[in-house]
């Protein structure tokens, strides 16, 4: 400035900003140029929002504030320092970066997966030396907790279980039916239905549906737990929470599993058979006759030596998930759904190892 010249009188800013008044004040403040003095001795009522404007123009057009009064000096004061510190948006990324995250996400992915993986065998060995430990002191066994979790994971799946197992026998039957009738064969859907369930679908679809049950049960259950430091308060007591809440589970499902197989059998063959009566005229006497002649035992075997397996896989699983909740009820249901998916897929998986073991070696 040179010698002699004036400044510019400031501006007087008069009446209520506030957020009904904001748009007639943001005009005001536009229409008059840059650099100058706002004088805010006039303004009867300030607000955030009329802060927030206040304080945008006076960095925008670098004027400077005065006549405020000491509550209004605290409000811009305080709405400032907010400005400064909020977290500027981020940039977008260039086009020529989307390959690179593609990859680096591809290869995040991989790396939880196997850490994922690396965890669950290490929960499955401690399960496996804590059962060895178990049969070593068979004293230490929580028999309550044992019939208890078998009545809930076994004799209350029973009805689904069967009932499962009876329409898969039907819709065996009734295909089986419709395709081999246009080459006379009919009598050999007794082997179809025989085979095809004790095999395969008794136990393997028994096994999903108490993937569905028992595994979601068991990650709820001790999801909650821990979600309530029940599990820690347990450690601080000297007490081994695999034993007392991981092994009775895990065992009560190798346990009930190949009863669940029997049943799932059994209810199998007898829709198998009714349909096959009703649709083929195959009566239940000749079915009896069929079955016994052409199908070997052999075959219920392979299905139910599945069962421990399968067993094994759902409990740890199922446990493993409710030991890995963190503390808030999202991480419960996310895990809850994560341990049936898991289990799911890992039971269809040693499924089909087992058909290929047995077609090597020619079972």
């Amino acid at each position: 400035m040179t010698a002699g010249a004036v400044a510019p009188e400031p501006l007087a800013l008069q009446g209520p900003v506030t957020l009904a008044s904001l748009g007639d004040t943001r005009a005001f403040l536009e229409s008059h140029p840059d650099g100058r003095a706002l004088d805010l001795s006039g303004v009867t009522m300030l607000d955030t929002a009329g802060a927030w404007l206040l304080t945008s123009w006076q960095a925008g057009k670098g004027g400077t504030l005065t006549g405020a009064n000491a509550a209004q000096t605290l409000l811009l004061e305080t709405v400032t320092e907010a400005l400064a510190s909020a977290v500027p948006a981020p940039k977008p990324r260039p086009v020529h970066h989307q390959a690179g995250d593609t990859l680096a996400e591809t290869g995040k992915a991989v790396s939880q997966v196997a850490v994922g993986l690396g965890e669950s065998l290490g929960f499955l060995g401690l399960v496996m030396a804590r059962l060895g430990w178990t049969i070593l002191h068979p004293t230490r066994l929580r028999l309550t907790a044992l019939v208890h979790h078998m009545h809930q994971a076994g004799l209350n799946a029973v009805p689904i279980v069967a009932l499962m197992g009876f329409l898969i026998g039907v819709v065996l039957a009734f295909q089986g039916a419709s395709q081999l009738q246009q080459f006379g064969a009919e009598v050999f859907v007794v082997d179809l239905i025989a085979i095809s369930i004790l095999r395969e679908l008794g136990i393997l679809l028994t096994a999903i549906i108490v993937a569905g049950r028992s595994a979601s049960a068991f990650t709820a259950a001790i999801g909650s737990m821990k979600m309530r430091e029940e599990i820690d308060a347990m450690r601080v007591l000297g007490l081994d929470p695999i034993e007392l809440l991981v092994l009775p589970r895990v065992l009560a499902l190798v346990l009930m599993l190949p009863v669940l197989g029997f049943i799932a059998n059994i209810s199998g063959l007898v829709g198998g058979g009714l349909m096959a009566w009703a649709e083929l005229g195959i009566s239940p006497g000749m079915f009896r006759t069929q079955l016994l002649n052409n199908t070997d035992v052999s075959h219920l075997l392979i299905g139910l030596i599945k069962a421990p397996v399968f067993a094994m896989i759902i409990g740890v699983v199922g446990c493993h998930q409710g030991m890995q909740v963190k503390g808030d009820t999202e991480s419960l249901g996310s895990r809850t759904s994560r341990s049936v998916v898991v289990a799911i897929f890992l039971v269809i998986v040693v499924d089909a190892l087992f058909s290929i073991f047995f077609a090597l070696w020619g079972i």
